[in-house]
């Protein structure tokens, strides 16, 4: 990372949750956030916190870097 120019972060939140069998609701309720939230995540208009992003990884059992990919 040059430190020039904006990042795009992407994220697998809907295949994780797809491999859990669980909802946007259901994941929500999991880590303290709305439905809504959730859905402005996985569609990427809304970048998480570093708390946020830290729990949703920790409750697939995933290293942050494997839920959200960071693209120069």
């Amino acid at each position: 990372m040059s430190g020039h120019g904006k990042l795009s972060v992407t994220n697998r939140l809907r295949v994780l949750r797809a491999d859990r069998e669980i909802t946007q609701a259901q994941l929500a309720g999991k880590v303290g956030v709305t439905r809504v939230t959730i859905n402005c995540i996985e569609r990427g208009v809304y970048l998480p916190t570093l708390e946020l992003g830290l729990k949703l990884a920790r409750f697939f059992g995933k290293k942050v870097e494997k839920v959200f990919i960071v693209e120069d």
